[in-house]
């Protein structure tokens, strides 16, 4: 092949993703129904127990730090996910049929290569949505999806789950299957999940799936060693949070004052993360015209991560109409992978 030849191929190739790639932002501000954005974080630095939006987790580096986080040995989670995923991918693609795939809280989207695979094996023709709010990390995984697969057509949307969900535009296949896979769910408190799973009902047609990964309980020390990795990732995935407001609005945390704290409370079925301050001290979001004190001691708390019962949660989900399909668990039962149908 002549240098003219490779030059061309490559000219054409891009051409081919660009056709194939379409990406909306979501987070545009004419988009944004809140007037006053950041209101969110002094709500919640104003409380007597002081927290922060999980949604700040995920600027472009700490989509990066979760990333890490799931190779960690550590982190049984996306290891363990992914090998249900890889022994039970054909079963889920045979069950939906052909099917367009969204999925909420993309990332780099590596498990839903091996649900495009599947697929793809089958003859079925391949469009994925994928969402989250990195651009970033959207755009540069579609692209190397669209090199990877070339009759995939991608259409991205960068924003939070309720404004992609409310800005889907009709199936361009016969079905679509929602995924949500990773864990995620177990983000939300209880009253959250509700809510969450009203959105599905709502943005799905009768007979369309929704894909759901769940951590199940099991051991504390298993539980808190999963989140308090001898790397430190954890922790600075955590820390970033702070970094992410500096940047966003103008702030002033020194992430050398504050620890990341990691426990398992038994009684919630909940790892609860917390960024703890090591000295008294007072920090301003100079964006937001917003100075707020922490004592010694004091903690932002950051994040839940549930684990859930699998009776339990397919009530919750039937109560829904979210009708369970299939449930597949590894030989442990670390972690569920649920198939639901939408029904009436």
């Amino acid at each position: 092949m002549t240098l003219f030849q490779a030059a061309n191929n490559k000219t054409s190739s891009q051409d081919s993703i660009e056709k194939r790639l379409e990406i909306q932002n979501l987070l545009d501000t004419n988009l944004i129904v809140s007037s006053r954005p950041g209101i969110d974080v002094i709500e919640g630095l104003n409380r007597t127990a002081k927290s922060i939006p999980v949604r700040y987790f995920y600027d472009n580096r700490g989509s990066e730090l979760f990333e890490e986080i799931c190779e960690l040995p550590e982190y049984y989670l996306t290891r363990t996910e992914m090998s249900i995923l890889k022994q039970y991918a054909s079963e889920i693609a045979q069950s939906t049929g052909i099917c367009e795939l969204v999925e909420l809280g993309s990332g780099s989207s590596t498990k839903t290569r091996v649900l495009l695979d599947a697929y793809n094996q089958l003859g079925y023709p391949l469009y994925y949505v994928p969402i989250d709010v990195s651009a970033g990390i959207l755009e540069s995984s579609a692209r190397q999806l669209l090199a990877d697969y070339p009759s995939l057509q991608v259409h991205a949307l960068a924003g939070t789950y309720e404004l992609a969900l409310a800005q889907l535009q009709p199936s361009q296949l016969p079905s679509r299957m929602i995924c949500f896979i990773g864990s995620t769910l177990g983000n939300l408190n209880s009253q959250e999940c509700d809510a969450f799973f009203s959105h599905i009902t709502a943005t799905l047609q009768l007979g369309e799936y929704f894909l759901l990964g769940i951590d199940l309980q099991k051991p504390k020390d298993l539980l808190e060693a999963a989140y308090n990795d001898s790397q430190g990732v954890t922790a600075a995935f955590n820390l970033n949070m702070l970094e992410h407001l500096n940047w966003r609005f103008d702030g002033n945390f020194d992430t050398t004052q504050f620890e990341h704290w990691a426990f398992y409370n038994e009684a919630e079925h909940q790892i609860e993360l917390h960024l703890r301050s090591l000295r008294s001290q007072t920090v301003e979001l100079r964006a937001l015209n917003f100075t707020v004190h922490f004592d010694e001691g004091e903690t932002i708390f950051t994040e839940i991560s549930r684990k859930f019962d699998l009776n339990t949660i397919q009530q919750q989900l039937n109560a829904k109409g979210l009708v369970t399909q299939k449930v597949w668990t590894d030989s442990n039962r670390w972690f569920g992978l649920l198939l639901c149908q939408m029904q009436a």
